[in-house]
């Protein structure tokens, strides 16, 4: 294969993803492949988790990026690139330009996350930010390639970025040769695409398993119908996979060489993260959360060893804060309740003297006192707690109501 030209799908092959492994050498890392006793433990296998996340740019997004650059005739090179992202891509082909010498402008969405836009800045890129979702952004950055004939670059439906990605999947094969399952996550397909060309092209007794959210899955009803298919709402935490529309290059690959698509709750995507961070000290992002999260949703059901490939960990720090919170909810770490109290003096002391008996932490209280469906008499107490789990929870709720407290939520 050339890179940088059109080519049909049955001409990708192994050969093309060893050629692109030998152009990223010294330009990507090779990650690492690090071991994860808990997740093991659930599984009954060897679970290890592939760092994407440490990569340069900090995602996978790096590897497709500079090959398809990398490809361009000079002509196109002179002309520039252009590309449209919210973030993992938006770095990557800010980094592959600037290495390959290519003027790189990248359309961002109005509302992108301050490191993010920054970080692009930063690898060399001019940053344009237009349009308020990603599909505007993206229309922008056609239309910019159309007046100035700068090349479009694509973040997953181009042959050349698959065999970029690829690279990954024959990473695994070398760091964890007896690997029998590789689970990662799916938005467009291009990671997916590659990671199975690469892998099942040596190993095809090797499961490969995709990872979408429940709230932005259009690989399900895409390979049931055959082709890829809209799904209009997307609606999910984890924006690195938050795709409407399988990609046509990958989509072929992913039905001939992915085993299985499943989808996780926000709730296992949340959880997955703060397990990554408590567990095995890696910052990631909810995308390349989610092949933890299948794990912890079903863990019985994958052979070993396993490798989940944590995609990237670019999340915004308020955005994580959030999850952080909503992981702990999940994982009965943190329990928010409503009740009605007396609203008299001592009557606080009395509601936090019950939760001191069940050891639960209060970490804040707040008090309404102009809600009209309370009573003249009657205060609204707000209170969010650290607890030691579901069971905790369960016990915590149980001492109020039985200490006469009106729980409400």
């Amino acid at each position: 294969m050339t890179f940088g030209t059109p080519h049909p799908l049955h001409r990708l092959m192994l050969d093309d993803v060893r050629g692109a492994q030998k152009m990223l050498s010294g330009v990507a890392r090779t990650t690492a492949l690090e071991g994860s006793r808990h997740l093991s433990s659930l599984v009954g296998a060897p679970v290890l988790l592939k760092c994407e996340n440490l990569q340069r740019t900090g995602s996978f997004k790096l590897r497709g990026a500079y090959v398809r650059i990398a490809g361009l005739r000079p002509e196109e090179k002179a002309a520039g690139v252009v590309a449209a992202s919210a973030g993992n891509h938006a770095q990557g082909v800010a980094l592959a330009s600037q290495l390959l010498g290519v003027r790189a402008t990248v359309f961002m969405p109005v509302g992108a996350p301050l490191p993010k836009v920054a970080a692009t800045r930063d690898y060399g890129a001019e940053v344009r930010l237009q349009g308020h979702v990603v599909d505007e952004t993206l229309a922008a950055a056609q239309e910019y390639a159309r007046e100035t004939g700068a090349v479009f670059i694509h973040p997953f439906d181009h042959p050349d970025v698959i065999v970029g990605q690829g690279t990954v999947g024959l990473e695994i094969l070398e760091q964890c040769p007896e690997v029998r399952t590789i689970v990662v996550g799916i938005g467009g397909g291009g990671l997916a695409a590659g990671i199975g060309l690469a892998v099942k092209s040596v190993r095809p007794d090797v499961r490969i398993i995709g990872v979408q959210a429940e709230g932005a899955a259009a690989y399900p009803p895409s390979l049931a119908a055959g082709h890829p298919v809209v799904v209009e709402s997307l609606v999910t935490m984890a924006d690195g996979i938050k795709v409407g529309r399988p990609g046509d290059v990958p989509f072929g690959l992913v039905q001939e060489y992915v085993d299985e698509v499943r989808t996780v709750s926000e709730d296992a995507l949340s959880s997955a993260l703060l397990l990554c961070l408590e567990r095995a000290k890696l910052v990631v992002e909810p995308a390349g959360a989610s092949p933890v999260a299948a794990l912890l949703s079903d863990p019985t059901s994958f052979r070993g060893p396993v490798v989940a490939v944590l995609s990237g960990g670019n999340v915004d720090p308020l955005l994580l804060q959030r999850i952080l919170r909503h992981g702990m909810a999940a994982a009965g770490r943190y329990l928010s309740l409503r009740l009605r109290v007396a609203d008299r003096p001592g009557a606080l002391a009395t509601l936090l003297a019950v939760l001191t008996v069940v050891d639960a932490n209060v970490l804040d209280v707040s008090h309404v006192r102009t809600d009209p469906r309370l009573g003249l008499t009657e205060v609204e107490v707000e209170l969010h707690l650290e607890t030691k789990g579901l069971e905790h929870c369960r016990e915590v709720e149980a001492a109020l109501r039985d200490a006469g407290y009106l729980v409400l939520a």
